[in-house]
Order: structure tokens, then C-alpha cells, then sequence
């Protein structure tokens, strides 16, 4: 599984960006106007737009069998049906003419596409930002030159241990933490950002801290940490590696503290997929009596309730299905296929079931979400988190750790 490291769209809790953001809500401001294409880096998570960051799996095969791949690649994944060269390039037109700002070349392992960088080049000519989302094994000094030759500009590296023994267990491979660490030294030798990504689970969360002085060990730009979805693989260990309320409020607390302590131009620190993280950052600012408070609330605000699956987010998997995200992969969730209609038509048609779903921002949520206060932060947190646990897509996340009107926020 596999990361702008992902630019880490989806749902994201920019936690360095905001504590650190003096100039960002001008720079945000400024930008509003401005084509997708020529706004830099690091406001595309605040621009307002259904021109979204495209996720695009090139290919389900992997040369790992992760215990949580939400796409469930591995070894034995086949080839026939996904898209061809010739079909990959028309969607690459296609993107451009949407003005896509960005397009994260994910899988399985996108270096397993024989076509890679015929795809890149092709993208960066069409003048679409690229990154890649990798389990670094694969790449060598050669190939870490070959990816930002290409125009690719970021790679995000999945990282799931401080040390051998649970980096190679949670991906089903033995040697596995020797080739992703050496990927990084490969990296920089190319001068190739790269930035380190992490699932956090009951199998890995005691080694948060470990992995972060790690992730800066290795020259890491960005440490971004994702919470399980129970999607492909993930169903199936959904419970066993699910962490806690005291677990999730820990891992939080250790990040913030982590940020203040870490030169923003360093690292920068990014929670994926719980919008109800921002909560946490708030009120750890406001208990910090933090000067960025009100411009860290103003950002978040500007995303308009949390979650950017179906408007600032796409994914379009291996044989050219479209889904609101990478981690709305169900039957339920499926939008189109880019072989029977145009992406752009397909992500233009606001009278599409489920996008109309996903983008609908004011709507009826049922549980806890129903009368939150914070709710115009979050937006009501993770829906295909929602629909996986409780089989009903307005129904509270069960992933939220906030207690209304009374956080704690541990030191």
C-alpha cells in the first residue's frame, strides 16, 4: 500500500502548518484566484476547487503483502484489465484539460509499472505536478535519479516500525526495513524529497516517538501519520489493530509536542483520515496560549467541514474505476470508469448518487455527530468509516475521540 507524500490530501490535519502558519492565510487569501496549476505546494489543501488531487493506482501488483493495504496488492496480482499505456496517456489528457493540479502515482507499487516513466514524463510535458507513494524497496540509487529526472517531485515512503521486527511483520517481509531505510539515503543522494508515512496501530503505536526521531534521522521533509480505514485488508485486521480513545488522544499529544520542538523547514507533521484531529490541535494551542491560534482555526476552517473525498480528492484505480477517495473502494462507493466516459465528465456530474454524498456538507448526520459544535471543523469525520463500522453512511464516525464540550488534552 501505498503518500506530495500523498501531498496527504485526504482528510488531512496540517499540524506544523498551523502552528507554524504566520503568512499561510494571506498566502491562502492571495492564491484564491489563482490557476490550480500555478499555486504553490503547500496552500493546494486549502484551495476550493473540484479540480482535485487525482490518487491514481497504476497497478495492483506488489512486491509486498501488507496487513492493512487498502487495495489488497500483493505478488499475485495480475496484470489484465488495467489500464493501457495508450488508455493512461488519454487520461493524462484528460486531467490536463481539467487542470488538475496534482497527480499521486500510488498502487500496489507504482514501480512495478512497467510504463512508469513513459507516464511521467508525459505528465510532467502536459504540466501536472507529480508525486509517487512507494514502499521503497525497490529503489536504488538508479532509480531514485530515474524518479526526479522524470519530474516526479516527492516520494512518500511507507514506514510502519522503528525497527526491523515490526516494520517487516506489519508488510509480510522479511528484509523489508533494511531496503526502505537504505531508500532514503538513495533519495537524498538524488535530491529527491521524500517524507516518511506511517499507519498507526495497536502493533506499532509504542514505537510513535522512536520512528519520528527516525524519520528525522533520515532527512524525512514530512512525517505523515495515517489512522486505519477498514477497507481492502484493513477489514479484515480493522479490530485487532484499531487503536483506542487514550491510544489516539497519546499519539496526538506526542505529535503536537513533536512539532513544537521540530524547525518547521525540517519536517513538517500531518495526521490522514480522522478531520476531528484539528479539534485536539486547537485546543492544544489554545492551551499553549499560542499567538497562531486564530489563523491555525481560520485554516481549517477554509476547508469547508474536514473530509475531501469527492471535491478536493479522486482516486481512479488500475483498470480506470472512479471512487470519492482511495479508501472508498466499495461497491457502494463506486462512481464510474474512465473506459466508458471522460474523468472530467465523470467528476463534473454533481447529480452523481455518490458524489452528491460526499459532497454535501450540511448534511443530516445521526449519533454523536447530529448536534456536535465542532462539527463545522470536522465535517463529521470519516464516512467510509462510518459506513464500514455501522453500515450507514450518515451515522457518527466511530472513530471520534471528542468529548463535547469538555476535551483534555494530556501532557
Amino acid at each position: 500500500m501505498s503518500g506530495l507524500g500523498e501531498r496527504e490530501y485526504n482528510s488531512m490535519n496540517r499540524i506544523t502548518q498551523c502552528m507554524h502558519g504566520k503568512g499561510t492565510v494571506s498566502g491562502v487569501m492571495r492564491h484564491r484566484h489563482t490557476s490550480q496549476t500555478d499555486i504553490p505546494s503547500k496552500y493546494l489543501a486549502f484551495s476550493g476547487m473540484f479540480r482535485p488531487v487525482v490518487f491514481w493506482n497504476l497497478t495492483d501488483r506488489c512486491n509486498l503483502s501488507c496487513t492493512h493495504c487498502y487495495n489488497r496488492s500483493g505478488p499475485g496480482c495480475q496484470t489484465e484489465g488495467e489500464l493501457s499505456t495508450a488508455e493512461a496517456l488519454g487520461l493524462i489528457d484528460d486531467l490536463a484539460e481539467m487542470n488538475i493540479p496534482l497527480i499521486l502515482f500510488t498502487g500496489g507499487e507504482p514501480l512495478m509499472r512497467e510504463d512508469i516513466w513513459e507516464l511521467a514524463q508525459y505528465t510532467r510535458k502536459k504540466g501536472i505536478k507529480m508525486a509517487l507513494s512507494t514502499n521503497g524497496t525497490l529503489i536504488t540509487a538508479e532509480v531514485a535519479l530515474r524518479i526526479r529526472e522524470s519530474g516526479i517531485e516527492y516520494a512518500g515512503i511507507s514506514l510502519d516500525g522503528a525497527r526491523a521486527l515490526t516494520h517487516d511483520r506489519f508488510r509480510n517481509s522479511p528484509g523489508a526495513f533494511e531496503r526502505t531505510v537504505a531508500a532514503f539515503a538513495m533519495c537524498r543522494e538524488a535530491g529527491l524529497r521524500c517524507g516518511v508515512r506511517v499507519t498507526l496501530t495497536t502493533e506499532n503505536c509504542s514505537e510513535l516517538e522512536a520512528l519520528i526521531d527516525l524519520a528525522l534521522t533520515l532527512g524525512a521533509s514530512r512525517f505523515c501519520l495515517y489512522w486505519l480505514v477498514p477497507t481492502g485488508r484493513g477489514i479484515e485486521s480493522y479490530e485487532r489493530l484499531q487503536l483506542g480513545t487514550n491510544e489516539v488522544t497519546d499519539a496526538l499529544t506526542l505529535l503536537y509536542r513533536k512539532a513544537k520542538e521540530t524547525d518547521p523547514s525540517s519536517m513538517e507533521f500531518l495526521t490522514v483520515d480522522a478531520p476531528q484531529d484539528c479539534i485536539h490541535l486547537l485546543a492544544s494551542m489554545k492551551q499553549d496560549g499560542s499567538p497562531d491560534l486564530a489563523d491555525a482555526r481560520e485554516l481549517l476552517q477554509s476547508l469547508n467541514g474536514g473530509c475531501s473525498a469527492g471535491t478536493r480528492v479522486a482516486n481512479i484505480d488500475s483498470h480506470g474505476n472512479v471512487y470519492p477517495c482511495q479508501f472508498a473502494r466499495s461497491e457502494n462507493f463506486f462512481v464510474g470508469n474512465i473506459k466508458n466516459l471522460p474523468f472530467s465528465r465523470i467528476w463534473g456530474n454533481n447529480a452523481n448518487p455518490v458524489l452528491a454524498q460526499f459532497r454535501e456538507k450540511q448534511a443530516c448526520f445521526g449519533g454523536r455527530c447530529a448536534g456536535c459544535t465542532y462539527r463545522e471543523l470536522c465535517g463529521g469525520g470519516c464516512r467510509v468509516r462510518a459506513y464500514a463500522v455501522n453500515g450507514d453512511f450518515f451515522a457518527e464516525d466511530p472513530f471520534c475521540f471528542v468529548e463535547e464540550n469538555s476535551i483534555a488534552v494530556k501532557r
